[in-house]
């Protein structure tokens, strides 16, 4: 009955004494997929050539004028005019702005913000005033000139008053007295015309202007951040890196002790976290505006505001409080297997030991994987700036043309110009009407496709090689002696010179359903203001499935490479026989590998955790040991998320290797026992030690 159950998942694989391993005589799989991909390759070498030679990142940095010059720039006139001055900041009230992003009003480079309440006919009156106020005026203005004249060509705004740089524009300095709005100190100012306006007319204009540049705020303030503080988080990954290597030399000779230290501590680090956020909770008991809920507090781009109320604390109680409980639950009821799966480890430390240069490995996967990211990221930038700046009509009254496109070299001559005579071409927007522009969206989609597709043919080239240099100390008879010699370096020569195209294949499939997940994320963002309860809870459904789907995937992919790399057949044929084998043992691999890659995640998180405690303390200055050294920063929690992130993948890097090392040496138990039975003629080729997991022994041993 259990063998017929056995071959609904295919044949057992069958004794074969010539079969010793990762076999030599291979030949190449999966061609039409590997000639995909050089030539998607090719075509995406071509997207970032025709990204750099089309697009200025200069339009995501610097501040633009009404010409479309870029404020600031060095090397141009305009290179110590850094800020950008509206001419009528109450024109950006105006609702269309929330979409054109451009507030229809002439914009000015200048040296610096206005400092002072001044109307254009007060200027005009004596030299001392208008030098002054013709920093605020296009080059042509004079004060020979009349009022008229000036008003009526666009070259002088009518009035300044007192300003303050935000993101190196020039906004109203604004504030509250006695709970009235004030500008410059005063609740009133004189405008233009000659009209008394109260200060709070510039609020909805200052609104709209901003809503933009909010989020260009917190990205400069983070990058100020990061230029502060960028060398300790580079010594808080390499306290990571050598935490990580500490934990895995240690593993090699106590690999048992270990992982208890290991579950002990990541028990210890959460219940200290669960004290300290209490603690804060506690503290925050009787301070003024702690009490407030989250949802009060609504978005703030300030982050540390949330760490000020009592709420953020008690979510975090909550969260680690659960975390907690999962684990011990887990470990509980786990705990048998837990001695089934250090025995698993053991013998993977025993593998590494043999092959040390694959704990390096990783390092080689995180540069290829930098050279991809720095790739996509610098097409990005250079894709969405390479639009061409488009002009559009701006009038102060009525005008047919107001809001056109219009031509800025040659508007002067232009009918529109003689239609409407008081009516400026303003620079608006970048875009365009060419059939580079009308395709650039295709263009990202592209660039963002190659860049899953690409980072998961790197991923899997990792796994496809530590699984081939693991295989051949599984199938080694006599460890070490018949060991081959440099066996990662001989495991990443055999997949790249024949399974390129089943590297791509599987990465191929992967990259898909991550494209898909995208614009489902996409599909989401764009319905979440929409009314349709059955297409959002469509929606969820989707993101759910392909959530799953995308996970099996990776699992699939996983095993697949290693049936690759150990019999060299094409990724299909290989996925199968690896799901079949692990269907056929399904109880084992609950029992074994899943326990041992929760052992694993459980190494990460303590390394995450001491890194991240540090990290936290050091840069919110809650030590005072280290007041005078940390850097003075706008937002402490990015280097620690910095760090903590980082701590992870750099965790992730080194403990994968042993992941790896555990799935491939499973992998190959299992086909041995099917392969084998124990027998002089038929022995298996686990040690002793990672028999007894199983109850399995060589008779021919046993009879020794």
């Amino acid at each position: 009955m259990e063998l017929e159950e056995k071959k609904k998942y295919g044949e057992p694989f069958k004794h074969d004494s010539s079969f010793k391993g990762p076999i030599q005589n291979r030949s190449c799989t999966d061609i039409a997929c590997c000639i995909l991909f050089i030539i998607a390759i090719l075509g995406y070498i071509a997207v970032g050539i025709l990204a750099w030679s089309q697009g200025d990142p200069r339009k995501a940095i610097y501040p633009t004028d009404s010409r479309g010059d870029f404020c600031g720039q060095a090397g141009t006139p305009l290179e110590n005019k850094r800020k950008l001055f509206y001419f009528n900041i109450m024109k950006c009230a105006n609702p269309v702005v929330l979409l054109s992003f451009q507030c229809p009003t002439t914009q000015l480079c200048v040296e610096k913000c206005p400092d002072r309440f001044m109307t254009l006919v007060k200027a005009l009156k004596n030299d001392k005033d208008f030098d002054y106020y013709k920093n605020f005026c296009k080059e042509t203005a004079t004060r020979s000139m009349s009022l008229p004249d000036i008003v009526r060509d666009g070259l002088c705004p009518s009035m300044l008053f007192p300003s303050k740089s935000f993101t190196r524009r020039c906004f109203p300095a604004l504030g509250l007295k006695g709970g009235v709005v004030t500008v410059g100190n005063s609740t009133t100012f004189i405008d233009g015309n000659g009209n008394e306006r109260e200060a709070k007319d510039l609020v909805d204009g200052v609104k709209n202007a901003t809503v933009v540049m909010e989020s260009r705020q917190v990205v400069m303030k983070i990058f100020e951040d990061y230029t502060q503080s960028w060398y300790w988080i580079l010594i808080g990954l390499v306290i990571a890196m050598l935490l990580s290597l500490l934990f895995i030399v240690l593993m090699r000779f106590l690999a048992g002790v270990m992982i208890w230290i290991i579950i002990i501590a990541v028990i210890a680090v959460i219940g200290y976290g669960i004290f300290h956020c209490y603690m804060e909770y506690a503290n925050l008991k009787n301070e003024p505006g702690a009490n407030v809920t989250l949802q009060e507090l609504g978005f703030q781009t300030d982050f540390t505001i949330y760490l000020q109320v009592r709420q953020t604390w008690l979510a975090f109680v909550i969260i680690l409080a659960i975390m907690e409980v999962i684990i011990i639950l887990l470990l509980i009821f786990l705990r048998k297997r837990i001695l089934i799966a250090i025995a698993l480890i053991k013998e993977a430390s025993k593998a590494i030991r043999y092959m040390m240069c694959s704990m390096f490995y990783p390092l080689f996967t995180f540069l290829l994987l930098a050279i991809v990211v720095a790739y996509w990221a610098v097409t990005a930038v250079f894709l969405s700036t390479s639009n061409e700046a488009i002009y559009k009509v701006v009038n102060q009254s009525d005008c047919v043309h107001s809001g056109n496109v219009c031509v800025h070299a040659n508007y002067s001559t232009s009918k529109m110009k003689v239609d409407c005579p008081d009516s400026q071409c303003n620079f608006a927007y970048y875009g365009g009407e060419t059939v580079y522009h009308k395709y650039l969206i295709g263009l990202q989609f592209y660039n963002v496709f190659l860049f899953f597709w690409c980072a998961n043919f790197v991923i899997a080239l990792g796994q496809m090689t530590l699984a081939g240099a693991f295989a051949s100390y599984y199938w080694a008879f006599s460890k070490p002696g018949d060991i081959p010699s440099f066996p990662v370096f001989s495991a990443m020569g055999r997949s790249l010179r024949y399974h390129t195209g089943s590297l791509a294949f599987g990465s191929l499939i992967l990259a898909i359903v991550q494209i898909i997940r995208v614009l489902l994320e996409y599909l989401d963002q764009k319905l979440k203001g929409a009314e349709n309860k059955f297409a959002k809870f469509l929606l969820c459904c989707l993101k759910c499935c392909f959530w799953c789907l995308e996970k099996f995937i990776k699992f699939m992919n996983r095993n697949a490479y290693i049936m690759v790399a150990v019999h060299g057949k094409n990724f299909c044929a290989s996925a199968i026989s690896a799901l079949n084998l692990l269907a056929r043992n399904l109880l084992r691999v609950a029992v074994v590998d899943k326990v041992t890659d929760f052992l694993l995640f459980l190494g990460k998180l303590l390394v995450v955790g001491l890194v991240g405690v540090f990290a936290f303390f050091f840069f919110s200055g809650r030590v005072k040991a280290f007041e005078n050294t940390a850097p003075n920063l706008h937002y402490y929690w990015v280097p620690i998320l910095t760090v903590v992130i980082g701590s992870y993948l750099i965790a992730h890097g080194f403990f994968s290797v042993y992941n790896m090392c555990v799935d491939t040496l499973f992998l190959c138990f299992l086909e041995d026992l099917e392969r084998n039975d124990g027998s002089s003629e038929r022995p298996y080729l686990m040690p002793d030690s990672l028999l007894k997991i199983l109850n399995k022994k060589n008779k021919t041993r046993a009879a020794e």
